[in-house]
């Protein structure tokens, strides 16, 4: 079994809230990434594939064919985007966009599209928020 991985990068911006919380302590949890106003990111999607290379081509699965998929599934709703306004998982009372759930989030559109490559799985996603932080799913592994 391979593993292969595609990296690509998106800005978005985002805040911490959990809409069942007072403000006192929301800030009070998540300090400044309360301030409902956001911050923002240059974030790191790493998306891992995991077979056996074609004996024809020797891919796990086209480089570009991936790319375009990340395209599609994350990165046009993800990129330049206000999480928590523009992203149907992140909606208000929904999940908060810590790094953690966009890692969820990412393999959960990303998940169906892959599996309908033949002979390839997705094996992982990783999200960097930074060069010091990220977040890796394995999809409840």
């Amino acid at each position: 079994m391979i593993l292969l991985t595609r990296r690509v990068t998106f800005s978005a911006s985002h805040y911490y809230w959990n809409e069942t919380w007072t403000a006192e302590k929301n800030a009070t949890v998540f300090g400044r990434c309360a301030n409902r106003n956001g911050h923002g990111h240059n974030y790191t999607l790493e998306v891992t594939v995991a077979g056996e290379p074609d004996p024809v081509t020797g891919f796990v699965v086209d480089l570009k064919w991936l790319k375009d998929v990340m395209e599609q599934e994350v990165l046009a709703a993800f990129d330049h985007r206000h999480l928590n306004l523009e992203v149907s998982e992140f909606g208000q009372g929904k999940l908060i966009p810590t790094t953690e759930n966009i890692a969820i989030v990412a393999w959960n559109r990303l998940e169906p599209a892959i599996k309908k490559a033949a002979g390839a799985q997705l094996s992982k996603v990783r999200v960097y928020e930074s060069q010091e932080i990220f977040a890796e799913y394995r999809g409840g592994q």
